[in-house]
């Protein structure tokens, strides 16, 4: 069986703020086929700095209810050695998720690339800022032009 790139990457959230748009997107992404998560954790920083790791299995029934449709399977990649260390990449009254999923998109792509005996050489993610700054730009190129 093929498995697709995987990839691992916690989100911050200051101010323990969050926002309802997340797991539908999450979801949305699953029943595309575009992901496949393999293990998620939440990691707390309270206002004195103590660190809490939350697995899904121990969130409580509602809030286990809200991520079951997107974790069929996951649980037992990450721990508290990861959580201890994304904990300190995080200010005090606030938390993070961690998550190791496929790119379940990519599965075709890796075994012919394999199969032509290809050997990835260089991957890296480009920053948001930079991101932004093309949007910025493709934004400004567009009102010169209109």
């Amino acid at each position: 069986m093929s498995v697709g790139p995987i990839e691992l990457i916690a989100i911050k959230f200051p101010g323990n703020k969050f926002s309802g748009e997340i797991v539908p997107a999450l979801a949305e992404l699953i029943e595309q086929n575009t992901i496949r998560v393999i293990d998620i954790i939440f990691v707390r920083k309270d206002e004195d700095g103590v660190v809490d790791v939350i697995e899904i299995s121990e969130l409580d029934d509602d809030t286990y209810a809200t991520y079951e449709t997107v974790i069929a399977d996951v649980g037992g990649m990450l721990g508290e050695e990861d959580a201890e260390q994304f904990s300190g990449l995080l200010e005090a009254n606030s938390s993070a998720a961690v998550m190791v999923f496929e790119n379940v998109w990519a599965t075709r792509f890796v075994e012919a690339v394999r199969n032509a005996n290809g050997e990835l050489i260089f991957n890296e993610r480009i920053p948001r800022a930079v991101i932004e700054a093309l949007e910025a730009e493709a934004a400004a190129e567009a009102e010169a032009e209109a």
